[in-house]
């Protein structure tokens, strides 16, 4: 493949494991990212870096470090439950317009997209969820704003755009999800919520980074799609629990309580800190309710047609390769 892949948010946790990987199949790269220590780190490993906040657009004279660039990996942005809509627009809507305005002007001739599958997401059981499944009204800021950026790329069919719905990405290096789960699960017990019917599938940050690699490889009929990626396990969100807190030395209790009631608390809340200086996130949000509520899953039936992708790690694995380089 000739020239370089530009990986946006190379800086974060998934953008890093698609650099390694990248660099592990000798592929050129350049890393852009915000953080000027992390940015120095992988400048000193000897990654071209770029520091550009993406909202911003470039200067008219492009970088010289993204002169030879041909592909794109974006897999910067704001990922949260909550939050000022401004902030969603500004990261994922902003910054995905002007990194598709440098692409053309590059010629690029693949751009990856790391969207999510909260685009589908609503408020009730949703299992084998497939890609052209019609999508509901967004949820949060932060769905709207994936499906918005989604529907930029798809719109540059000179770009050779594919976009990605990876679910819940965790392993060694996660601020997010395990982390969250666990912080939940020393400071309270956890909501057992419709009688603990709720399931979900996860993926590991390593198959999530090997599918960002199948997207750029992959031929012509994949171009233009949306993909869903998962780990392929539908597990019930209690054993998910119960794993990383026995590894992480957790007790976990569960405490059995009523859904609605609990989501009424949780709109409130939401409601009153959408007026309170920098909407800082409630403790409990709607949506990190749903996920203790609801069965969700993905089929990734087009991923392993279309990509040749397949996950190859399982749950039990993931975490036994997380809690090796300590608990998160």
């Amino acid at each position: 493949m000739a020239g370089r892949v530009l990986v946006t948010g190379a800086t974060g946790f998934l953008g890093a494991e698609v650099l390694r990987l990248l660099r592990a199949r000798d592929l050129p790269v350049v890393a852009q990212g915000r953080d000027p220590e992390k940015c120095a780190d992988l400048a000193a490993e000897g990654h071209p870096v770029l520091r550009w906040d993406l909202a911003t657009p470039l200067p008219e004279q492009v970088p010289a470090e993204l002169a030879e660039v041909t592909s794109v990996l974006h897999c910067a942005a704001l990922s949260a439950p909550f939050g000022p809509r401004a902030d969603f627009e500004r990261a994922n809507v902003t910054g995905t317009r002007n990194l598709l305005r440098f692409a053309r002007s590059q010629g690029v001739q693949r751009f990856v997209l790391i969207s999510s599958p909260s685009v589908y997401f609503a408020m009730q059981d949703q299992l084998g969820v497939s890609e052209d499944m019609p999508l509901p009204r967004p949820f949060n800021p932060y769905a709207a704003s994936k499906r918005a950026a989604e529907q930029l790329v798809l719109a540059h069919a000179d770009l050779g755009p594919v976009v990605l719905r990876p679910r819940g990405i965790y392993g060694a290096g996660d601020s997010a999800l395990l982390p969250r789960l666990l912080a939940a699960a020393r400071s309270r017990p956890l909501p057992l919520l419709r009688g603990g019917q709720a399931r979900i599938d996860l993926t590991h940050v390593s198959d999530a980074a090997g599918a960002a690699l199948a997207a750029l490889l992959a031929d012509q009929s994949a171009e233009g799609e949306i993909f869903n990626i998962s780990g392929g396990e539908v597990l019930p969100v209690t054993e998910i629990a119960g794993q990383a807190c026995t590894r992480a030395g957790v007790a976990l209790r569960w405490r059995s309580l009523p859904l609605r009631p609990l989501m009424a608390m949780a709109a409130l809340a939401e409601g009153i800190a959408r007026y309170s200086p920098g909407q800082p996130e409630p403790l409990v949000t709607r949506y990190g309710l749903a996920l203790f509520a609801y069965a969700q899953s993905l089929n990734i039936d087009k991923a392993r047609r279309v990509l040749g992708w397949s996950p190859q790690v399982r749950f039990a694995e993931g975490l036994d390769m997380t809690f090796a380089k300590g608990a998160p």
